[in-house]
């Protein structure tokens, strides 16, 4: 097997084949890709079906290998890189490096993993062996999202591949510059066939799902299309993995500094301009400190919002997702205490939002916003706000500010989440790894349990030959 970039960007006549990018700083044209096509798809999944076996069967510190050298890659290309993440997506060129840093530690964490990964042995016979072997599941399609896209395609490109799978990638339509020269850099360190990109729309990925010669799917991006590629691969038998939406609650103790923790909610909330999964999408504050940390939360969005620096949505189909739920909510009585007004000039900016009075009712507090949007609600007591942030179909992660133990831990145990999140609203050992729940997702992400997924366990059971009882 020979090493060249296999990236795919023509369409097919007839399809939705072009891709036009606007700045979301200035409205500006970043370039315009075309999608692939119904036969371009198929082809790239016969290839990866086709070189399979062979990279499969490749020892793993060789994999590995690639994997590392794929890191040195990305490095080298990070500054190309981190300007087009800045253009597609308007995210800072200084955070756009350290997302592309992130992605190039992970994937060395998956090269050191990868050697390493193995099975177990089982008791039984004195007489006989009984283990267990971790087979790659077969083709892998990864499905990753505009928010962070480097980072994130790099942790399931580094497990995916260092298990022995073969990928196909599709990134986001909304940043698909960033998804082709993140292939560009990557796919030349393994064989061909070995990692596709496939550049298009959401059409790209229903093409993909309906395809049978695909193992499994791994998608990072909105609970609705996570939905319905677990439908789909009912059909298929893929096996699933995903990390989808969240509305993320923040429960605030009445025996902590308001001050504090006003800058968490506001870390929580408006980093990234709130497009991050694990964002804080509802706030919840016991009446005793509540007038101090809603005056200290205004202050936070209103600093955000005269810096001058504060960073756009992605695009203005998103900003205007985003301010109808804050117009929805101001009808039913919310009051904008900062924010909550499209500004003129172009772009997509959308301010830091502190929305006061709300209720738990409003979609506000029950749908995810993805937005840098900050509501709140007053309650009387640690457990009443407790059992409101435990409701709701979301389980991707919540977060709890308490100086108290008891309280710490009644809301571990309490809420429904894959991560919960005690006196930081971010952060987490190395290594980490959660399971969604709800609508939020399945399966596991990051850390060493995201190899677990993309294999299969295949149980050994072996003895000495018997004899014959008449023999």
């Amino acid at each position: 097997m020979t090493s060249e970039p296999q990236t795919m960007t023509r369409g097919s006549v007839g399809e939705e084949s072009a891709l036009t990018i606007r700045n979301p700083r200035d409205g500006s044209t970043v370039g315009t890709l075309e999608s692939v096509g119904r036969e371009q798809v198929a082809l790239a999944v016969q290839l990866a079906r086709t070189v399979h076996p062979e990279w499969a069967a490749t020892a793993p510190a060789e994999r590995a290998a690639m994997v590392r050298a794929a890191a040195g890659a990305l490095r080298a290309g990070a500054g190309t890189l981190a300007e087009l993440n800045s253009s597609e997506t308007g995210r800072p060129r200084e955070e756009a490096l350290a997302g592309i840093e992130a992605g190039a530690s992970t994937l060395e964490q998956c090269a050191e993993l990868g050697p390493l990964h193995r099975g177990h042995s089982l008791r039984g016979s004195a007489l006989a062996s009984d283990y267990t072997v971790t087979e790659p599941r077969g083709v892998a399609v990864l499905l990753t999202p505009w928010n962070d896209p480097v980072a994130v395609a790099a942790g399931l490109l580094g497990a995916a591949l260092v298990t022995g799978n073969t990928v196909l990638h599709k990134p986001s339509e909304r940043c698909p510059h960033v998804g082709q020269l993140l292939g560009e850099l990557l796919s030349p360190c393994f064989p061909a066939g070995v990692l596709t990109t496939l550049t298009g729309g959401p059409e790209v990925g229903s093409m993909l799902t309906s395809e049978d010669g695909v193992d499994v799917f791994a998608h990072v991006g909105s609970s609705a299309t996570g939905a319905r590629i677990a439908r789909a691969a009912v059909l298929t038998g893929a096996h699933v993995l995903r990390e989808n939406g969240g509305n993320d609650p923040l429960l605030i103790d009445d025996d902590v500094d308001p001050a504090w923790a006003a800058e968490q909610a506001a870390i929580g909330a408006f980093s990234n301009t709130g497009q991050i999964c694990t964002a804080v999408e509802r706030i919840y504050v016991v009446d005793a400190i509540a007038d101090e940390f809603c005056a200290a939360l205004v202050t936070e969005a209103r600093r955000r919002n005269e810096s001058g620096t504060f960073a756009p949505l992605v695009d203005r189909r998103l900003r205007d997702a985003v301010h109808a739920q804050v117009q929805a909510a101001v009808a039913e009585g919310a009051n904008p205490a900062e924010g909550g007004v499209i500004p003129d000039g172009p772009g997509a900016y959308y301010p830091a939002t502190v929305l006061l009075n709300c209720s738990d009712r409003m979609d506000i507090m029950t749908e995810e916003t993805f937005g840098p949007v900050a509501p709140v609600v007053r309650v009387g007591s640690f457990d009443e706000g407790l059992k409101l942030a435990a409701a709701g179909k979301y389980g991707l992660a919540a977060n709890v500010l308490t100086a108290s133990i008891t309280h710490a831990q009644k809301a571990v145990a309490a809420l429904p989440a894959g991560t919960v999140k005690v006196n930081a609203v971010f952060g987490g050992a190395p290594g980490g790894s959660a399971q969604p729940r709800g609508e939020s997702g399945q399966g596991f992400g990051y850390g060493p349990e995201l190899l677990d997924e993309f294999c299969r366990v295949k149980v050994v059971h072996i003895e000495a030959p018997g004899k014959s009882a008449g023999s």
